[in-house]
């Protein structure tokens, strides 16, 4: 939650509160972690009670629908029977992004002249003038179209 505070932030936030709360600020504090521990223990004992209703070992990340559906609902037969159609076509995706990560490899390699065996040459005249292209072809404005 604080990863992206740096010291003066934290700071800044500490004199905040101390100048909110003054005196009652240790009171605060504790109410607050007071409350933090009370919701931990509701949420545990409400998947205790789940679990003995279910008669299954429920976590609380379980209780997300999907992962609940497909640990308690769905029987391996069904999960793969779901998977089987897609999986095909992940395949194949993952089969073409590794072809494209290759030839983004090979035209890398091919570009850096530092790279043995590649088909780029070192010669000064070679990279000291770019090559010529053709000029853009001139769109017509509006007022000519008009």
């Amino acid at each position: 939650m604080f990863e992206n505070l740096n010291v003066w932030e934290v700071g800044a936030l500490l004199l905040l509160a101390l100048l909110i709360f003054g005196d009652r600020l240790p009171a605060v504090i504790g109410d607050g972690l007071r409350m933090v521990r009370n919701l931990r223990n509701m949420a545990r004992n409400a998947t205790t009670d789940l679990s003995k209703e279910l008669g299954t070992d429920i976590q609380l990340e379980d209780l997300h629908p999907k992962a609940f559906i497909r640990k308690h609902l769905l029987s391996e037969e069904d999960e793969q029977a779901i998977r089987k159609p897609l999986q095909g076509m992940y395949d194949d995706l993952r089969s073409d992004v590794t072809k494209v990560q290759k030839d983004i490899k090979d035209v890398a390699a091919a570009a850096d002249p530092r790279t043995p065996g590649s088909s780029a040459t070192a010669s000064p005249s070679a990279t000291a003038s770019p090559p010529a292209t053709a000029p853009a072809p001139r769109s017509a404005s509006y007022d000519e179209v008009t």
